[in-house]
């Protein structure tokens, strides 16, 4: 049987939840149980409860907030996660909040973080005052139910909501990248549903490349060749740095292959050091690298 975890955020009442369904739950066992912790939490007074289910069309579970727990968040979001044009958006938070397995308290202490059905992964931080998801504290564990289990937390908790190319141009470091990936024509596909994973070397490892190499590799007649050492750094599906770290040897989209291995100094791909990893977008990962990775 296929278990998820729901974090459902429950402020109005201080709270928060995360709980567990089973296959084909019955929603009111979850609800109810959340009710006897969190009156507050009823279906009745939840704005997003009938829209998590009927609207975004989640199945397995629905995450149902209280509409103070909503009000608490950034001006205007409410209103835009109710705007039916918006119901991916709408469905991306949901499933951030849905963890695959049956995990309990006792093992989620030795996570560092976790991915989601959204795709993206929540951090996992252990504290001396107690268990952080995503910033967001864990202040009840272990809520039993009929179809699993609840651990309450404090906060609604959000993805990120920029793709791989918003991600990088907001970063401001990988403006030579973003010239690149233009000139190549891979704005679109590095835009699409995905996932990737993309190595993102900054603009000062492009500067490190010989005189002349970038200038070149941007002349219109030289797309193709570009367009090979761009995919070389893209890898299909999300591989996060834990992974790597355990060593690989992953198939880029330009065909050749990437080997990662972990040392006591850090994530490297191909001798090219990982300077900031995990950077969660809507439809991948990117690993800032201090190197350009150049295809054989």
């Amino acid at each position: 049987m296929v278990r998820l975890l729901v974090f459902l955020a429950l402020a109005a009442s201080g709270l928060g939840a995360a709980w567990w369904l089973g296959e084909a739950p019955r929603r009111s066992d979850g609800v109810q149980a959340a009710e006897r912790r969190a009156p507050s939490a009823r279906p009745g007074a939840a704005t997003l409860a009938p829209i998590s289910i009927m609207e975004a069309r989640l199945v397995g579970g629905a995450a149902a907030s209280t509409d103070e727990a909503f009000a608490a968040l950034p001006k205007g979001t409410l209103e835009t996660l109710l705007d039916p044009k918006n119901k991916g958006l709408l469905t991306s938070i949901l499933t951030y909040h849905v963890v695959s397995g049956d995990v309990r308290a006792k093992q989620v202490v030795k996570l560092d973080a976790a991915g989601t059905l959204n795709g993206q992964r929540v951090e996992v931080v252990v504290k001396k005052e107690g268990v952080f998801i995503d910033g967001a504290q864990v202040v009840t564990t272990d809520i039993e139910c009929a179809n699993g289990v609840i651990h309450v937390i404090d906060k609604v908790i959000l993805p990120s909501s920029n793709d791989i190319i918003s991600t990088a141009v907001e970063a401001g470091a990988f403006k030579t990248l973003a010239a690149a990936i233009q000139a190549a024509g891979l704005v679109e596909a590095l835009k699409g549903d995905g996932p990737f994973t993309v190595f993102a070397p900054t603009d000062d490892a492009f500067a490190a490349l010989p005189e002349g190499t970038v200038a070149s590799l941007l002349k219109p007649e030289n797309k193709e060749k570009l367009a090979a050492v761009l995919t070389y750094h893209v890898v299909p599906g999300r591989v996060f740095s834990d992974a790597a770290a355990k060593g690989a040897k992953v198939k880029t989209l330009q065909g050749g292959e990437l080997t990662t291995r972990g040392t006591d100094d850090g994530v490297f791909v191909n001798g090219a050091k990982v300077v900031k990893a995990d950077l969660d977008c809507t439809n991948g990962v990117i690993h800032v690298i201090d190197k350009v990775l150049l295809p054989q």
